[in-house]
């Protein structure tokens, strides 16, 4: 979340779409009620009515896989009524930027951006690039009237979606449209927020993101970026998913969002080089270009003393990708299925009911030599081998099965959506033989050292230089049991020698610095064991260690401050800044300095994020600071052309890209079918589907099915989740007054189509897709009705993805129906949106 959870009371307009908090985050709807109470309106857009739509002031029905069609069509709405806040699209926005005089676009090249090579499926970008000057800077037209300027482009791209062929193609009635697009619109205007709530039923299409590119777009030209009661805010599925992409979790980054380094970078020196982005830009923050500090402080963290800079700080022994490779989850079980993989780790998850294409994933877990799973509970990858359609007898897979602590059998952080990391104690003792991940990881860890320090292998040092401070050593330099504070403080960072605050380089013109004397009087940053106060400072020569430096400051000196429970709320706004710790630096909406004028006035003076006080005098004694929040950065305001910095300073230019030509499937986003649609044709153009997804297509792999626009299949289906279970149900399914309350799979069809197919409420009804077939219960309800799509009626179904076959009579994985197909730049699943059959069974 750019915001956070109690932020949502702050907002005038919810826009709830790809999302249903009522059901699968009801603490969430606690602020949304609030917000409603205090004079909001809601918006829910589904295909289904769900619980959110009912306290909804509007809802709109949509066709699943359609989201980019809606928000284009608003985008128009937005521009071609000027009601843009044209301020902040002028000041903090790359709208005025020119773009290369050879960049064509979908209108002209019937659905795709210039550059694309259909061999490759993938575009040359060079025409998508900027203009520049003599110096390098980017040509920009303030007056945004050029018609290569991002702002102009934007307006023609988006004039095809009109209301009239936005309904066609989603199914939304023209005036149901119109009037969500001019109510959201109304928080174009200083003193009103509006926010964008969203979840997996926008991430997992092959469009996913540029869904959310597409609702950004539309919040930078409202101006809801950096405000209270704004945002583009992901509601995480589960409570720590944020914590555990922030720590490393993903195959493409280290914790901290650092990339993971690849092949062709063979030293430490070579990796800062192509991924420390520069700016000649004077008000450019370029906050990235403090990477070399923080890549240098991991490698510290994780390798301690063995890290030299001599050895490069023992980057050569970080694992590398090799050029251009993909380890996603498509990826894997695609590898998997095709032999190339020996063992897996299953680690907290279920992937045999989770993954899509479930098909394919157990019959990919049948080609191991080995697999661990790390569960509460036996669920169905820990036994898939005895599962529908198996025959053990013939399966080599020897699978270990180690039982793992609860949540609350275990003391430790997690981090919510809101980037609020909260620390946990442990309620009561692990039962059994269960243990905590950290404590399975950390035998498995002296297990493996011994066994390379006694036979050796490929790059031991991988291994066998990694720090582990993480409890007593024993006499034999072992340690018994691994303490979560410790962990958190090798998190956090330490000083490994005294640091000194280095002087400011100096500006053009600056005389040069004098060599330093000892009665210079430099400030002390931290001495030599201290614990880090913050990540700026870290440094890049060694003498620093952060496992992550956007969690630099969560434990320091002054103690664990993810503990803290202190109910003080000084602005009113909800953000508790003495309550737990927010990443990076506590800063409770990030952005927040786009909530300000150039002069440091609040747009909204009755809902101040933060606002600058000219008068106030800082601690070295000079005047001026930042009041409220904790900014994105000290500088003064923009109107001191001096010092000043512009807000977004995680981009290099410091400016909000409503252009982006770091896509793979095109810098504006493009209405684009997914892989499986019911319409023979593209309504918006000639090109059906996103064009620069991987096809999963190979000779032998059987699973890798697709029937678009097909008879057998003519019925749009969707996945979702309910209230009483959680993610596949491993967990749920085992509590037995929750399985007694949603007990078996069902499948939501509407009254019309329940009339054609002769099916009531109760029967048992088969739902097949190209990839497989699960049993079902039917419930008939008017939450689901047909859509009007071009000239043809399209039907639409809905099942929940929490049931599985090991637990008896509950029905099996409805992501047996999913399809091997993932977004252009992420490739996550499309689970969200693929064709389906239903007919009823006896």
């Amino acid at each position: 979340m750019t915001n956070h959870w109690i932020d949502l009371k702050n907002s005038d307009v919810i826009l709830i779409m790809g999302a249903n908090p009522a059901e699968n985050h009801p603490v969430s709807f606690r602020w949304i009620m609030k917000a409603r109470d205090a004079g909001a309106k809601v918006i829910c857009v589904d295909p289904r009515f769900t619980r959110s739509a009912s306290k909804a002031d509007v809802y709109a029905p949509l066709r699943s896989g359609t989201d980019i069609a809606f928000l284009g069509g608003m985008i128009n709405h937005i521009l071609g009524n000027r009601l843009y806040f044209e301020q902040y699209v002028r000041d903090y926005t790359n709208a005025s930027y020119l773009v290369n005089a050879d960049f064509r676009m979908p209108g002209e090249l019937n659905g795709l951006f210039s550059g694309y090579d259909p061999k490759k499926r993938s575009y040359d970008t060079k025409s998508w690039s900027f203009q520049k000057n003599a110096d390098e800077s980017v040509k920009q037209d303030p007056t945004l009237r050029d018609p290569n300027c991002v702002f102009q482009l934007m307006k023609k791209h988006y004039s095809r979606y009109t209301p009239e062929l936005v309904s066609r193609i989603t199914g939304t009635p023209k005036e149901k449209l119109l009037e969500v697009y001019k109510l959201y619109a109304t928080t174009g205007k200083p003193d009103r927020a509006g926010t964008s709530l969203y979840a997996m039923g926008w991430t997992q299409h092959t469009v996913g993101t540029q869904n959310i590119r597409a609702m950004t777009i539309v919040q930078l030209l409202l101006g809801n970026m950096g405000i209270p009661g704004g945002g583009v805010n992901a509601m995480r599925g589960e409570s720590n998913v944020q914590g555990s992409t922030d720590q490393g979790l993903l195959f493409h980054i280290l914790p901290g969002y650092l990339p993971v380094p690849s092949a062709e970078l063979k030293d430490l020196s070579a990796y800062n080089e192509k991924h420390t982005p520069k700016s000649k830009d004077p008000q450019s923050a370029n906050w990235w270009q403090n990477r070399p500090k923080y890549i240098t402080s991991y490698l510290k963290a994780i390798y301690g003393g063995s890290a030299t800079k001599e050895n490069d700080f023992g980057y050569a022994w970080l694992p590398k990708l090799d050029p251009g490779m993909n380890g996603s989850w498509l990826m894997i079980f695609d590898n998997m299925i095709k032999g190339k993989f020996k063992g897996f780790f299953a680690w907290g998850q279920n992937p045999a009911c989770s993954g899509t294409n479930s098909t394919k994933v157990r019959n990919a877990l049948a080609k191991l030599d080995w697999m661990v799973t790390v569960n509460l509970f036996d669920n169905e990858t820990a036994s898939f081998w005895k599962g529908p359609e198996m025959d053990p007898a013939k399966i080599r897979t020897e699978v270990f099965l180690l039982p793992a602590a609860a949540s609350f059998e275990k003391e430790g952080s997690i981090s919510n959506s809101g980037r609020w990391a909260q620390w946990r104690y442990a309620a009561v003792k692990p039962l059994g033989q269960s243990k905590p991940d950290a404590e399975i990881i950390h035998e498995l860890y002296q297990r493996l050292k011994a066994l390379y320090a006694k036979e050796g292998g490929a790059l031991p040092e991988q291994l066998l230089n990694l720090t582990w401070n993480y409890g007593f050593k024993r006499a034999d330099g072992t340690i018994r049991s691994v303490d979560p504070h410790l962990v958190a403080k090798e998190i956090n960072g330490y000083f490994l020698e005294d640091v000194e605050e280095k002087p400011k380089p100096p500006k053009p013109g600056d005389k040069p610095l004098p060599a330093k004397n000892p009665w210079d009087p430099r400030k002390l940053l931290g001495k030599k064991g201290e614990l880090a106060g913050g990540f700026a400072q870290l440094q890049a020569d060694g003498t620093t260690s952060c496992g992550n430096w956007i969690y630099c400051q969560s434990y320091n000196e002054k103690g664990n401050m993810m503990a803290r429970r202190v109910k003080k709320d000084p602005t009113g706004l909800g953000l508790f800044p003495e309550w737990s710790w927010a990443w990076p630096v506590n800063r409770r909406i990030l952005y927040n300095r786009a909530a300000v004028d150039q002069d440091g006035k609040p747009f909204n003076l009755k809902k101040a994020v933060i606002y600058w006080n000219p008068a106030a005098v800082q601690p070295t004694g000079a005047l001026g600071a930042w009041v409220g929040d904790v900014p994105d950065g000290p500088w003064p305001p923009m109107a001191n052309e001096k010092e000043g910095k512009k807000p977004f300073i995680m981009r290099s230019d410091g400016l909000a890209a409503l252009f982006g030509p770091g896509m793979k499937d095109g810098p504006f986003p493009e209405h684009y079918e997914p892989m499986e649609c019911p319409l023979p044709q593209n309504l918006m153009s000639g090109q059906m589907n996103n064009p620069a997804v991987k096809i999963f297509k190979d000779v032998g792999v059987k699973e890798d099915l697709l029937a678009s626009c097909d008879v057998r299949f003519p019925l749009v289906a969707s996945t979702y989740r309910v209230t009483e279970h959680w993610q596949t149900g491993v967990m749920t399914r085992n509590t037995p007054w929750l399985l007694e309350l949603q007990p078996r799979q069902f499948c939501e069809i509407s009254p019309e189509l329940a009339k054609e197919k002769s099916i009531k409420s109760g029967d048992l009804v088969e739902v097949s897709s190209a990839r497989g077939r699960i049993e079902a219960v039917a419930i008939v309800t008017p939450r689901i009705r047909p859509f009007k799509v071009g000239d043809r009626v399209v039907h639409q179904i809905g099942m929940p993805w929490c049931f599985g076959w090991s637990t008896p009579g509950v029905g099996d994985s409805a992501n047996l129906l999913t399809p091997t197909a993932g977004d252009a730049n992420t490739m996550i699943p499309e689970t969200k949106a693929f064709m389906a059959a239903i007919q009823r069974k006896g």
